[in-house]
């Protein structure tokens, strides 16, 4: 149901049900994501060998996209609970940074293995359709907030 407006009523709209889904339901496969990334750095740390400087990068780059995440999706359950243009303005920017990072997972960390391709490929599916939902979401806001 629509949440009522700071400042006035709500606008009695029911926000896009596939985009509030969406935002709840990826939290288990990040958690997924992260855990698998991470067991499969240290398996590539303890059988190759990292040029300097190149774990620690994997690893903070892992755990940033981890806090991203988190960020990710308090805007998103906050923007469609409030019906804020905000928090969904602030999911999507955050949603393609997070794009970039695993895009960075999926082709430039120092070692790529099958798995990574195939676990990354999935999440970037998810943030892309993510991202046009939120996109979809923030438009139906502006048209109806804006008359």
């Amino acid at each position: 149901m629509a949440a009522p407006r700071p400042g006035g009523g709500s606008a009695g709209v029911l926000l896009p049900v596939g985009f509030q889904l969406l935002v709840r339901l990826t939290s288990g496969y990040l958690a997924f994501y992260f855990l698998s990334t991470l067991g499969l750095i240290i398996r590539k740390s303890l059988e190759l060998s990292y040029p300097p400087g190149a774990l620690a990068r994997d690893v903070g780059l892992l755990f940033l996209l981890a806090a991203l995440d988190s960020l990710r999706l308090f805007c998103g359950v906050k923007g469609t609970r409030t019906e804020s243009q905000g928090y969904i303005l602030a999911n999507l920017t955050a949603t393609g940074t997070a794009i970039l990072l695993t895009v960075y997972f999926l082709v430039w960390q120092t070692y790529v293995m099958k798995a990574d391709v195939i676990i990354s490929s999935v999440l970037l599916a998810i943030y892309s359709l993510d991202g046009v939902l939120a996109f979809g979401t923030l438009a139906q806001l502006v048209s109806i907030y804006s008359r």
